[in-house]
Formats: C-alpha cells, structure tokens, sequence
C-alpha cells in the first residue's frame, strides 16, 4: 500500500521544498520507490521553475509532478480568482495524486500554510489528506521555523492536523542558522516537548543551494535516528 507523506509547513516560506527534497533523497536510500508532487503551485522563478523543478535538480528524483500551476504568488483560491481560472477540487487532486503509478512513497508538498484554500469551496491542505486516505496510509511532516514565534505556530498547525484526524509523524526545522541565537537554541529543545512530537530533521540554512551531489549525500546526516 502506497504511504502519503503531506509536507505542511507552520507558516509560508519555512523551507518545505528542501524538505521534500531531502526526505526524497532519504526515501531513495532507504530502497523505496518515491514520487513528489506539489498539487498547486502558485508563483514562479523568473525562468518559470517551481518548487517540483527544484525537488528535481536536488534530489534526483524523475518522478516529480506539478498538477496545477498559476503565476501569482498568492494563495491558491486567490490566485485562481485573481486570474480567473477554474481550479480543480480538492476531491479532483486527491483523484491525480492517488492514480500516480507505482509508488512505495508519495511526498505531497503543500502550498503556505495548512489553513490555506486550495480551491474555490474552500478546501484545504488537511482536506486534502484526509481524501488521500482512500488510497493509502497518510501521515503529516511539520516543517517549522528555528526563531522566535515558532513555538505559536507549530502549535496552532499541529492541533490542527491532529483536529483533522490526521496522523503528525514529527517536525522538521526548515532551516537552522549558522548562528542561531538563544530563541532558536530554546525552540530546539521546547519544540518536541510542547507539541509532543518527535524532531525528524533540523536542515542547514542555504542547503537549497548547494550541490546536488553534495546534498544528496549530505540530506540523510541531518535525520534523528
């Protein structure tokens, strides 16, 4: 049976995409075949690359899907009215991500936040996972920030994942800096113990931007266990 991992971020901008790409990369050395798909992706680099592009190029993985693209880097439902494009349902991508073939592991990346509308009925990310649960087993990756105020909005994003009746498989910190001062260093520890969650992953600041080779072998040293 096909297990989902939904990458949710507690905020926008958190590091999801580097995080997707190293579970990736974990998932591949562990012998299981992965797929990622980004169900909406909303703005784009300059030469038209989004997220599933970079997901690509770091972790090498050739099964990278896109199922909705718009160019406005806004929220999902906004984007959609902003240029007046019909967007799919929620219950319409949950069909795409769950017919994708051959697959021991589908990372689903999500787009900002959990509470963020993916489509016009106002469906969300967490929807979304609880429709996939059709097709497989679904389990959510926090992706948190290091600084202060993290602690707010990983707790406020993990009740509401739990509230959904989805199961949390642990946090990820999306970026940790090289630097980091006494907020960060505290929100290591109080991270796991106020959400009750496990800390998979704590990722460099700029791991985005090194190397593929170099991340693909460095990706596996920054999981606990």
């Amino acid at each position: 049976m096909t297990r989902y991992v939904v990458v949710a971020g507690a905020d926008t901008g958190v590091g999801k995409t580097v995080t997707v790409a190293a579970l990736a990369v974990l998932q591949a050395r562990a012998g299981r075949s992965v797929s990622v798909v980004k169900p909406v992706q909303t703005g784009l680099l300059p030469d038209g690359a989004g997220d599933v592009d970079a997901v690509r190029s770091l972790a090498g993985v050739p099964r990278a899907y896109e199922l909705v693209r718009l160019p406005d880097p806004l929220a999902p439902e906004s984007a959609a009215r902003r240029t007046g494009v019909d967007i799919p349902t929620v219950a319409d991508l949950a069909e795409r991500v769950g017919a994708l073939p051959g697959n021991d592991v589908v990372l689903v990346e999500g787009t900002g936040g959990v509470a963020v509308r993916l489509d016009g009925d106002g469906r969300t990310l967490l929807d979304l996972g609880r429709a996939l649960q059709w097709h497989g087993d679904v389990e959510v990756v926090v992706v948190v920030r290091a600084g202060l105020g993290t602690l707010n909005h990983t707790s406020l994003t993990v009740d509401a994942v739990r509230t959904a009746d989805l199961d949390v498989a642990g946090l990820v910190v999306g970026s940790w800096p090289d630097d980091p001062d006494l907020a960060a260093r505290s929100n290591r520890e109080d991270l796991p113990r106020i959400t009750g969650l496990p800390l998979l992953a704590v990722l460099p600041a700029g791991a985005g931007a090194l190397d593929p080779r170099d991340f693909q072998q460095r990706a596996p040293t920054w999981f606990s266990g």
